[in-house]
């Protein structure tokens, strides 16, 4: 295997695989470096992504325009990706929103009606009864309003989605090293990209999307400004018998009375262990992990014991039927940045660039925010309204 490349991205997660896709398509010489996922997440040494996972909710309506934009433009591609790569991962089961009523003092339910106007998306609105009458499997509180979008939202199987942007990469020429990258810095042969298994390769230019271990300590020539907070999610086992009462729940995004309750829940999804879990993520506060190793050490921890308590209660208060389920949980992370949108920009002279960034919404918007990546790569720069959203911060 040829040590060097035109275009070389580090990171095969959900944005670095879809942004090594994109690169592909339009030009020879692609490589994407990163582990394969860990068979034994306590006992690993190395890093880890977070799409070792089977479901992430996706959806059209977002208050925030940018992200709606970005959203909008991925989830349009997602059947094509299907359909060429062969490999399924969009579950289009619909989402519900649900919130304080309209016309009190949490503004929450009007702005993301606002928002779905703003995109030409007329929304069914439930209020209390028909909520209950709709989704029987949920049990929401008096004065509570949701919408429902059935169409163009649901939830996508992020392994499965970055291995259908690996399949499509690979077929267009790209080439897929297994190995974890330390260091990327400007060399006398171009870019040199410093593998742990002690090989170097080099590229004209370099996109990290090394998404929490962007912080690690010699990655880039300097810091990209960036806090990773760690997060809890519990999983709910779901008995095979049972699973004919859980038919058409669709995503659910929660915001009640009280803020620190709110959460994200997932209907049962198979996982590879043959078991079929729900799925309920929300941390009530913020952890944030400040070293590369730090991040290591949080996923190997498998989670936080008080978050899992403090999700098991909210779970059972929404769905009463899962309230003596077995319940298990995971680590994750969540990356920031201080705009609060991706970071997508050179971190020197248009040569080492850094694609991260995802703020806790990146999952279902990766394809567009990876194809920005590809072009900052292919074109030296991004558009100056895409530069002026996401240009990156270094400490």
């Amino acid at each position: 295997m040829s040590d060097r490349f035109k275009f070389i991205v580090v990171g095969r997660g959900m944005m670095g695989a879809a942004a090594a896709r994109h690169l592909s398509i339009e030009s020879e010489g692609v490589a994407v470096i990163g582990p394969d996922e860990p068979a034994d997440p306590a006992r690993h040494e190395g890093v880890f992504a977070s799409h070792y996972d089977e479901a992430r909710i996706t959806r059209t309506i977002d208050p925030d325009p940018v992200w709606a934009a970005l959203a909008n433009r991925s989830i349009a591609r997602y059947r094509d990706i299907e359909r060429e790569s062969g490999i399924d991962f969009y579950h289009e089961v619909g989402s519900l929103i649900v919130g304080p009523k309209r016309g009190g003092s949490d503004p929450y339910v009007e702005r993301i009606c606002e928002a779905a106007h703003h995109i030409g998306i007329a929304p069914q609105m439930l209020e209390c009864t028909a909520l209950s009458e709709r989704f029987p499997y949920f049990s929401f509180g008096a004065g509570q309003e949701g919408v429902h979008e059935a169409a163009g939202a649901g939830y996508l199987n992020p392994r499965q989605m970055v291995r259908a942007q690996s399949c499509l990469a690979h077929r267009e020429g790209a080439t897929l090293i297994a190995e974890t990258v330390v260091c990327v810095r400007d060399d006398i042969r171009g870019v040199a990209v410093r593998t742990v298994e002690g090989n170097t390769y080099y590229a004209d230019r370099v996109l990290v999307a090394a998404g929490g271990f962007s912080i690690a300590e010699h990655l880039l020539p300097r810091p990209v400004d960036l806090k990773v907070y760690a997060r809890t999610v519990a999983f709910f086992e779901i008995p095979e018998t049972d699973l004919d009462a859980f038919a058409g729940m669709p995503s659910l995004i929660h915001h009640p009375d009280d803020p620190l309750d709110h959460i994200y829940l997932l209907p049962p999804v198979r996982y590879p262990d043959g078991k079929v879990y729900l799925k309920i993520g929300g941390d009530p506060d913020d952890l944030e992990l400040t070293s590369e190793p730090e991040v290591r050490a949080w996923y190997r921890s498998g989670g936080r014991e008080t978050t899992r308590r403090h999700l098991a209660r909210i779970a059972a208060e929404l769905v009463p039927s899962v309230a003596k389920a077995t319940v298990t949980m995971g680590a994750c992370v969540t990356s920031f940045t201080p705009s609060g949108y991706p970071a997508i920009g050179y971190v020197d002279e248009e040569r080492i660039a850094v694609l991260t960034g995802g703020c806790g919404a990146a999952a279902k918007s990766s394809d567009e925010i990876g194809r920005l990546g590809a072009r900052l790569l292919l074109d030296g720069a991004l558009s100056p309204e895409d530069q002026a959203v996401f240009a990156p911060r270094f400490r």
